[in-house]
C-alpha cells in the first residue's frame, strides 16, 4: 500500500506513515504542489496510490474518473501537527484495515 499525501497536510504525515512501514509521498516530493486535483488522481491510479486528503473535490474525483484509487478524507479541524499525527496514530489500524477491505473512501474524524 502506497500513501500519496495531498497539499494541504504536512510533509510531516508522509514521513510518519514511511516510519510504519509504508510507502508515502508527499506531492511536494512529486513537484505537484501546484497542479490541478485530476492530475494529482490520475497519478494515484497509475501507480495505485491512496490519496489522503483534506480536499472533499477528491470524492468527486472517485465518482467521476473511477478507477482504483482510495481516499483518506480527513475531516479533522485545522490543528497542530503533532495533533494531526496522533489523530493518525490511533486510528492506523482502521484506516489500514478498511482499505484493505477495498473501501474506496475511508474517513479520519
Amino acid at each position: 500500500m502506497t500513501f500519496l499525501v495531498d497539499n494541504q497536510l504536512p510533509q510531516a504525515l508522509s514521513r510518519f506513515l514511511s516510519k510504519r512501514g509504508y510507502a508515502s509521498q508527499h506531492v511536494l516530493d512529486l513537484n505537484m504542489d501546484a497542479v490541478d486535483d485530476r492530475i494529482i488522481w490520475e497519478y494515484a491510479i497509475r501507480n495505485n496510490c491512496v490519496i489522503i486528503t483534506k480536499d472533499e473535490d477528491f470524492l468527486g474525483l472517485s465518482v467521476q474518473y473511477g478507477g482504483n484509487s482510495q481516499v483518506v478524507w480527513v475531516r479533522l479541524g485545522n490543528c497542530r501537527k503533532q495533533s494531526l499525527l496522533d489523530a493518525f496514530a490511533e486510528a492506523l489500524p482502521q484506516l489500514i484495515a478498511a482499505l484493505e477491505q477495498g473501501h474506496r473512501v475511508v474517513e479520519l474524524r
